[in-house]
């Protein structure tokens, strides 16, 4: 065992003195070092056995002649090769000046012991040879060349007879060409192990290498895969099962493809065929089907999740070749695309919140400023009275006007008041049975007046056998007075409004209809939102605040009823409430009821709250 141990060790020493002499760029990659220490290591053992040696010639031949010394003083160049290549690392200009030294040791010795018949001829074989270790075209092509010159040029020596006469006997001749071809053979078996030793160095560190990508493959998130410019998929990374829920192999050619919504497949097939065609890389985010399975182990619905993806042509490829491979990272990015559209919502909202602000305070102000003009103006009037000389009957007329603005101040703040109420959660009604017909043709009868003046034809329909409504008659009342009023403010001259009822089993209905102006279809979706009125503020005709139907939304939302609105510009609007006979209450303490939705506008809520 000892021996074995002593090898081991000394070839230790041997591979560390090797490294040390390393260029420090070649240290850190295993396959260049392993190509520097093929090339440095024959060449510095030979010339070290081959002057170690020496001596050993000289006592055996005697006094050498001037081609023995030229062929012994040629060794150093080995040497010098090797130092050369350890401070520089350029490997290939390397190869090229030791096939220069060996082609000119081999030619000196050729040319002095007989030409092309010369026993050091065959040595010209193994230059090539020697120069395929370097892994370069450049320097094979070089180094046959110039064996392939001289194998002429000897050929030509010989034939014109232009070399001396070799003074070697027949036995010597054939002790030297034994020599040759033996020593060339040695030579090449050890380019052939150094070959071998590089190919094998070459297959473990590409194995390696494989290895550390398949395992960051299988460990990474993102999924990596190749496509064709048509978005073929030629391989892709086994995180993709865990993403799509779908196996590999299902995901090959176009499998992929198959999974991405169709709206998104010419993003998708774009973002590829341009990152092959341009060379240039690019990223395209799109939708792709994801399959998922249940608890319980079955196959649930699947859905769609947002990918971004990353094209990055191939290094190697052509970037104008229609077949051009592409590379592709794929992230889940749904996560952040929720992020953005909740971010995208929520400035609608802050914008829906700033123009109904604005709303608001433009309606108020022109709301409050009205009658407070008419109070504060008729009251000097009145203050002033023995200055103006008003008599009784102004002064009664001042007073009533004075009253009738308060009065409006008075509703507009109880709207606001309601309103806040109910978005707040706080607004009561008391359920208590009641009959509907009487409470409808009531309100239609106080509103009768004010159609008669607008020249408005008001049609009640209550058939006799309407059956009780469990419910707050104060908030039945309300609900058709601001519907009625509402459709004879819209409705010009000449006009019909017609209020009708009727009942199944389960629920009262009322429609309210008008044969007025109409209300545009991108404004009915936001009818019943506080201050919100159809059209724009400065091109209103009627006064209001915008709270009649928020209102009437409201309590019918309390009573557990449902609110429609159809309309057509210039058509008119027909207003249906669905009441149950008996609703379903939230909460309900002493036969009271308290109204608890959800705020819709929060920001909006508050702005009321504080103006209330």
């Amino acid at each position: 065992m000892k021996p074995q141990r002593e090898s081991v060790t000394v070839s230790n020493i041997i591979h560390d003195s090797l490294n040390e002499m390393l260029h420090p760029s070649a240290r850190y990659d295993a396959l260049t070092s392993a190509r520097h220490r093929v090339f440095m290591a024959p060449r510095l053992l030979g010339s070290f056995v081959a002057f170690a040696a020496f001596p050993v010639y000289l006592a055996m031949r005697g006094a050498p002649s001037a081609t023995e010394v030229a062929a012994f003083a040629w060794l150093i160049i080995p040497i010098l090769l090797s130092y050369f290549l350890s401070r520089t690392g350029r490997y290939e200009i390397a190869h090229l000046l030791s096939s220069l030294a060996l082609i000119g040791l081999v030619m000196v010795v050729a040319m002095a012991t007989g030409g092309i018949e010369s026993f050091a001829a065959i040595w010209l074989i193994a230059v090539p040879l020697e120069a395929a270790l370097s892994a370069s075209r450049r320097a094979v092509a070089f180094a046959s060349a110039l064996a392939v010159g001289c194998i002429l040029a000897l050929i030509a020596f010989s034939y014109f007879d232009v070399l001396p006469a070799a003074d070697v006997s027949a036995a010597s001749r054939s002790v030297l060409m034994a020599f040759g071809i033996g020593s060339a053979t040695i030579y090449a078996i050890g380019l052939a192990f150094g070959a071998e030793s590089l190919a094998r160095i070459s297959v473990s560190l590409l194995s390696v290498e494989e290895d550390r990508y398949r395992l960051l493959a299988r460990n990474m998130s993102d999924v990596i895969s190749r496509h064709r410019r048509d978005g073929a998929v030629e391989f892709i990374s086994p995180a993709a099962e865990s993403l799509f829920g779908a196996s590999v192999s299902t995901l090959a050619g176009h499998g992929l493809f198959d999974r991405v919504h169709i709206t998104d497949r010419p993003a998708y097939l774009t973002a590829l065929s341009d990152a092959a065609r341009n060379g240039e890389s690019c990223s395209v985010e799109f939708r792709i089907r994801r399959d998922a399975v249940s608890e319980d182990g079955r196959e649930a619905a699947p859905r769609f999740i947002w990918v971004e993806m990353r094209c990055h042509p191939l290094e190697h490829d052509n970037a104008r070749n229609a077949d051009a491979g592409v590379v592709a990272v794929l992230r889940d990015v749904t996560d952040r695309k929720i992020q953005e559209q909740a971010l995208e919502q929520a400035r609608t909202d802050a914008e829906r919140a700033d123009a109904s602000k604005s709303r608001f305070l433009a309606t108020m102000s022109h709301e409050l400023r009205t009658p407070l003009n008419a109070i504060i103006g008729f009251s000097e009037m009145i203050a002033q009275e023995d200055v103006l000389r008003i008599d009784a009957a102004r002064r009664k007329e001042y007073a009533q006007l004075i009253n009738d603005s308060g009065q409006h101040l008075l509703s507009v703040v109880n709207g606001i008041l309601d309103i806040s109420k109910m978005e707040s959660g706080n607004f009561e009604i008391s359920l208590e049975p009641f009959a509907p017909r009487p409470a409808l043709i009531n309100c239609c009868n106080l509103l009768a007046l004010k159609a008669r003046e607008n020249g408005i034809d008001l049609v009640t329909v209550a058939p006799e056998n309407l059956p009780q409504l469990v419910g707050d008659a104060k908030a039945f009342k309300q609900i058709v007075l601001n519907l009625v009023s509402n459709a004879i403010k819209f409705t010009e001259r000449g006009g019909t409004v017609t209020v009708a009822a009727e009942a199944d089993r389960s629920r009262l209905t009322v429609r309210v209809t008008d044969t007025g102006v109409g209300i545009s279809a991108e404004d009915i979706k936001r009818i019943g939102d506080p201050f919100f009125q159809a059209g724009k503020t400065y091109q209103r005709r009627h006064e209001g605040t915008g709270l009649g139907l928020s209102i009437v939304k409201s309590l019918v939302a309390l009573h557990g009823g449902e609110m429609s609105l159809q309309s057509k510009i210039d058509e008119g609007t027909t207003v249906t409430i669905m009441l149950p006979l008996s609703p379903v209450t939230e909460q309900r303490v002493d036969n009271v009821a308290t109204l608890t939705p959800p705020p819709r506008h929060p920001t909006l809520r508050d702005q009321v709250k504080k103006s209330a």
